[in-house]
């Protein structure tokens, strides 16, 4: 087959998203961000969202998502994007308005904004990296770390009863009236991805119809903090993380709604 043949738009499978700025990541090997950025860009654009779009970056490995992402942004102060959204959906109410956030941002200092944006039921999406770890900050426990894991600030493993138990923050906010759809998805294969990519589609069309607050929690990989490589990172992803925090939609309002 020429390359004349190759390159025809039939022959496609893959290209990269238009909103996804043409720039190297700095992430590490094997990370979960760039995986989801792509999903994100993809998802706006196939839904004419690109004038439309609001991303609420905070503190954190998440924060760059500015840098490759084409759309507007605002940048809060650490755990505070979803008061930081909450203003901005309700300003532009045509607006789809989300977050994009880390565990150890939206799990611990953001943990207010988290649950009283929910309570609310305010028109956005929080979309909440979970890699059990202080990615950027040095490799600290945060509220998502599983027991026994070893970070930073628990080189013996964490235990509960110390450092209390990992929080299930997908399972919390399912239990408030404000959140209409609550899922946890992973992105570590192609089955994978897609099943996160259609999460966050439904998620961002149930913002756009006012249906109240979605979460998607996507359980991720951290190389870096685990000290492991990106190939043992998916491995011990899905043999400790997984199991511990189930893959799925936990709440699904809109099905109801039908």
């Amino acid at each position: 087959m020429t390359r004349e043949e190759i390159i025809r738009p039939e022959n496609k499978v893959h290209a990269r998203p238009k909103l996804l700025l043409d720039k190297n990541m700095h992430y590490c090997p094997g990370c979960s961000h760039g995986v989801v950025h792509k999903l994100v860009a993809e998802v706006i654009d196939e839904m004419g969202l690109e004038h439309d779009a609001i991303g609420i970056a905070p503190v954190g490995c998440a924060v760059f998502a500015y840098n490759y992402l084409d759309i507007d942004w605002i940048e809060a102060a650490h755990g505070r994007a979803p008061a930081l959204a909450t203003a901005a959906s309700r300003l532009n109410p045509s607006k789809l308005v989300f977050t994009y956030q880390g565990d150890g941002d939206l799990a611990a200092i953001g943990t207010a904004e988290t649950i009283h944006a929910c309570t609310r039921g305010e028109n956005i999406v929080i979309i909440l990296i979970n890699n059990g770890i202080y990615g950027m900050t040095g490799g600290q426990m945060s509220p998502c770390t599983l027991e026994g894991a070893k970070t930073a600030t628990t080189p013996y493993g964490r235990r509960h009863d110390l450092n209390g138990f990992p929080l299930k923050v997908a399972n919390v906010v399912s239990l408030l009236d404000g959140t209409c759809y609550v899922t946890r998805q992973a992105v570590h294969t192609a089955a994978a991805a897609r099943k996160a990519k259609n999460a966050i589609k439904k998620a961002f069309t149930n913002a756009m119809q006012k249906k109240g607050t979605s979460f998607v929690e996507i359980v991720a990989t951290c190389s870096s903090g685990w000290k492991l490589t990106p190939e043992k990172s998916n491995k011990w992803m899905e043999e400790n993380m997984v199991p511990f925090y189930p893959l799925g939609d936990i709440k699904d309002t809109t099905k109801e709604a039908k």
